[in-house]
């Protein structure tokens, strides 16, 4: 039987043990994300943290420790020294562990520590705590792994029984969560999270710090949890009570509730009689909506109160709030149960560690080997660089400043940890659990016993929970049933159970600045709820009233102050465009930007442009791409042909400026649709002008010279000067120069720049700066002189006889130009509050207009290139030379003067003969638009023929 006993026995072992260690790998699998940093230092490589890095003391019981010796960092984990809670709060606990082992208050045994280091981050804090584990997991077989050649490894492996800190609520979660698999309790000093009092996820979890909240701050907590903002304030004439109001008057202005009235109870000037009593209670009345009010006073104040609040009928009128001095006493209650009903108090459940100042101001680097951060302290503290001490990321500044060793910090400079008793009460605590543990097990006798070797987690617990002692500050310190620290208050509920019949019921606790619930039917706390099991009046009104001075305001409207009372107000609402900057104020939006839902901010509307995705955007570009297209092959079959007749006659050079300038035309529809910048801004501004200033220079060059030959032809047989191809091109050059002049001025005066734009309150749109308003006119200015100008001429060279009709395609091409720019010029105008549409309508318009000029000024010659090769031939009009009747004779003899200075008169009778009309003679003077004059043979001639007549049997051309 006993064999089968031990059989099981050692089958629930392995049990636990396979359970331990897969909850084990979960856990350490969190771990993974915490990396070390290898830092390429000033003075050499180093690794950081130092995760290696511990307090090592030995014992024949070892605590494990975690102190947050270093700052958080978010790029290295591990920030510089934390002076006071990490270094001095390491060094209590070492100097509380001195005072325990001298005082041999454990008989017989020495109590150790391994501390480590959690830089105030929960995971690699929980890293570290690893190591405390490490025992207890070999030692899951009953036995302890003992390493007798490695002394260290030997106090890394040896069972740790219980656990100090971590100081971060955080890191202690995730510590508890860990240490709870082994039984391992932990005791944490600085950790205040109410989190952490639930048992059931932390059963092995204890704390030594309290509240650090007063009375007045618990009372202000309860008039925060019934959402009181205006309540009344009744406080006794003594030392208690002015103290208690002046904390209650500071904390209620900082949580935004007003005082409706204060009410002072006499005590130490004298006694008050009845009419006092009444007279308050009547200026409470008067203040109607303050249904709140908080008593700060004794019993037998209060109970006088109580009395004048049913002299004067107000039973049930008002809800207090009460502090310590009168809540459960039965002077303020007794036979006056039913004024008191409902009233909510608190009432109290329950400094420097002496000698730890001289410790540590006497601290040397030299004396203090057993802190290994204690060095990379001193160089902090004193800012120097102690000799051979290890390279961290902080002391790499401190390399021309050595530390002697010797530096001397005084007592005024000296900035002691307020709560350093905490640590120590932590530590004395596990020390008082040993020792009542070791009392017990092993019945007095010196030396750890075999009942304590290892100490079982469990049993510690036990011991822990009912220790109690008095700390080295000189306080008493117990825990709470529930392992906090001592309770500051509960909350008090009077309350009538049935007819008659009241009691003061615990509804809640006040700890760790939050207000704790508690369950009265399980008769456990609650934590992290508010306190709810209260009740006002059990018949007549079980909820507590609402004291508030005005009701809030929708979330639309603004608070408007009543007579300088920030708690009363009226409602007015932001509409509109209006927002809410504060809950007092409606202001207008900026533009560009609209209120949000909840009228707290302006939310910035998003901007519109014109871009390469829009639909008008993309049928602009689409009309440009095929202009683009058409202009290119015009370019090609001109390139190609370049050496033929109707090219040279038509003007190459000029041809191809028109083109260039076609071409740039479409592109501008790239610019223009493109996402406002200062680059495609200022393309905008110099483009727009300098496209349609290159397209018309080179169409009024081409009808001034047609126009100034036939001039010319009417006074003289002399050749006109500068007709010549260079001259021409020079002549159309200066033309643009002057746009580009213009070009160049505006942008240096006004640098183009994208600036947003607003043609009412919901519009926001990005545009260039010139887009706005009718800037871009100064760029079209220029070009719309030289349409009106070329128009000009069109009108006054249309009776050119028909072979030289090319002054008839530049008359159509300047017309219809002209009745685009004419219903341009007033849409540009009129869509001055959308810049998109203006901008699209620029688009339109200048593809537009570089179509008009393709079309018209290239289609009769590309119908010749490449429809009717045969007519594209220089004829040889020697041959026959016809009579011309007699009415025209005197025309066309005056014609041949044109080139009189290089040609003869034979020329001219040769000119006569090319200009010979087939059908009749009326035909040399039709105003047809036709690109070509027929012969009685069949072919046909470019208008611009005249060009040929200087050299008849040469092939280079003078052309019109």
């Amino acid at each position: 039987m006993a064999s089968d006993s031990r059989f099981y026995r050692l089958v629930a072992m392995c049990c636990t043990a396979v359970v331990m260690l897969l909850n084990s790998l979960a856990v350490f699998c969190t771990i993974a994300n915490e990396k070390q940093i290898q830092i390429v230092g000033k003075y050499g490589n180093y690794t950081w943290p130092r995760r290696d890095l511990s307090v090592s003391e030995t014992g024949q019981i070892v605590l494990g420790a975690l102190h947050m010796v270093h700052e958080r960092s978010e790029d290295k984990i591990c920030g510089p020294i934390m002076p006071q809670g990490g270094i001095q709060a390491l060094e209590t606990m070492l100097f509380t562990i001195d005072k325990v082992n001298n005082d041999n208050l454990i008989p017989g045994i020495r109590l150790g520590v391994l501390a480590k280091d959690d830089c105030d981050r929960d995971i690699y804090g929980l890293e570290q705590a690893v190591d405390f584990i490490r025992g207890s997991i070999a030692n899951i077989g009953g036995y302890e792994n003992k390493c007798t050649n490695h002394s260290d490894l030997g106090l890394h492996l040896k069972v740790i029984p219980g656990v100090l800190g971590a100081p971060s609520s955080v890191t202690s979660i995730q510590v508890a969560t860990l240490l709870k698999l082994f039984k391992i309790p932990q005791v944490s000093f600085f950790s205040t999270s109410p989190v952490l009092s639930v048992r059931d996820r932390y059963p092995y979890f204890m704390r030594t710090i309290p509240s650090d909240v007063n009375q007045a701050q618990a009372m202000v907590e309860l008039v925060k949890m019934f959402k009181w903002t205006y309540v009344s304030v009744v406080y006794e004439e003594s030392s208690y009570g002015i103290q208690g109001f002046n904390e209650l008057e500071k904390l209620l202005k900082l949580s935004a509730i007003c005082i409706a009235t204060t009410e002072k109870l006499l005590k130490d000037s004298g006694v008050a009689g009845q009419a006092s009593y009444d007279t308050i209670v009547d200026r409470l009345k008067q203040k109607s909506n303050a249904r709140g009010v908080i008593i700060f006073g004794s019993d037998q104040e209060v109970g006088e109160l109580m009395e004048a609040v049913r002299r004067r009928n107000a039973t049930g009128m008002f809800s207090w709030i009460g502090s310590d001095g009168w809540g459960g006493r039965g002077l303020a209650y007794l036979d006056k149960e039913a004024e008191v009903e409902g009233a909510v108090t608190v009432q109290p459940l329950a400094y420097e560690v002496i000698g730890f100042k001289d410790y540590f101001l006497n601290l040397k680097p030299e004396t203090n080997a057993r802190n290994p951060w204690f060095i990379e302290y001193w160089e902090q503290q004193f800012r120097c660089k102690y000799p051979k001490s290890s390279w961290t990321p902080y002391n790499e500044e401190f390399a021309g400043n050595p530390c002697t060793g010797q530096e001397v910090m005084s007592e005024e400079e000296f900035d002691m940890e307020a709560q350093l008793q905490f640590v120590s009460d932590s530590v004395l605590a596990f020390a008082h659990a040993f020792k009542d543990m070791h009392q017990v097990l092993c019945e007095g006798k010196p030396g750890l016993c075999p009942n304590m070797d290892p100490v079982e987690g469990e049993i510690l617990k036990r011991f822990l929970l009912n220790v109690s002692f008095t700390g080295l500050s000189g306080q008493e310190f117990s825990f709470l049933a529930n392992g906090d620290g001592p309770a500051r208050y509960r909350i008090l509920n009077f309350r009538q159970k049935s007819n008659g019949e009241y009691s003061w019921d615990t509804v809640g606790f006040f700890k760790n600045g939050s207000l704790i619930g508690v369950s009265r039917k399980a008769k456990r706390m609650k934590i992290n709820q508010q306190v709810d099991d209260l009740v006002f009046r059990m018949d007549e009104e079980p909820e507590h009233p609402e004291s508030v001075c005005s009701k809030d305001c929708a979330f639309d409207e603004a608070y408007k102050i009543i007579d300088g009372d920030t708690c009363c107000w009226s409602c007015v609402k932001c509409d509109g465009h209006r927002y809410l900057p504060n809950k007092f104020n409606c202001a207008a939006c900026p533009m560009g930007t609209i209120p949000s839902y909840d009228r707290k901010r302006c939310s910035t509307i998003p901007m519109s442009y014109l871009n390469y995705s829009n639909p008008i955007a993309i049928t602009a570009m689409t009309f440009s791409t095929l202009g683009i297209m058409a202009t290119g092959f015009v370019m090609l079959v001109f390139l190609r042909f370049n050496d033929s007749p109707i090219v040279k006659a038509s003007g190459r050079e000029l041809s191809f400026v028109l083109l260039i300038g076609i071409f740039l035309c479409y592109g501008m529809t790239f610019i223009l649709v493109s996402k406002p910048n200062s680059i495609t801004c200022g393309a905008q501004k110099y483009g727009i002008g300098l496209c349609f200033s290159i397209v018309y220079s080179a169409i009024l060059t081409k009808t001034n010279r047609i126009s100034r030959i036939f001039r010319a032809g009417k006074r003289t047989c002399k050749r006109p000067k500068f007709i010549s191809p260079k001259s021409q091109l020079v002549i159309c050059g200066a033309f643009v120069a002057f746009q580009n002049a213009v070009g160049i001025v505006w942008i240096l005066l006004r640098p183009p720049k994208a600036v947003p734009f607003y043609a009412n309150r919901e519009d926001h749109q990005l545009v260039c700066l010139d887009a706005v308003e009718s800037w871009y006119m100064i760029g079209f200015t220029y070009p719309i002189f030289l349409i009106i100008v070329c128009t000009f001429y069109a009108i006054w060279t249309r009776n050119i006889p028909e072979a030289f009709n090319e002054s008839k395609y530049i008359g159509l091409t300047m017309y219809t130009t002209c009745i685009i720019w004419l219903a341009f010029v007033p849409i540009y105008f009129s869509t001055a509050d959308n810049i998109q549409i203006r901008i699209a309508t620029m688009c339109f318009s200048i593809s537009l207009s570089a179509t008009v000029g393709l079309v018209c000024m290239f289609t009769s010659k590309l119908s010749i290139i490449i429809l009717h090769p045969d007519q594209n031939v220089r004829q040889s009009i020697m041959a026959s030379k016809p009579v011309m009747p007699v009415q025209i004779q005197n025309n066309y003899y005056s014609t041949c003067r044109i080139e009189s200075a290089t040609q003869s008169e034979d020329t001219c009778m040769e000119l006569t003969h090319r200009l010979r009309p087939s059908g009749s003679f009326s035909s040399a003077f039709s105003r047809s638009t036709s690109a070509t004059q027929t012969f009685t043979n069949g072919n046909s001639i470019s208008t611009q023929t005249l060009d040929m007549i200087g050299k008849t049997h040469e092939d280079r051309d003078v052309q019109l």
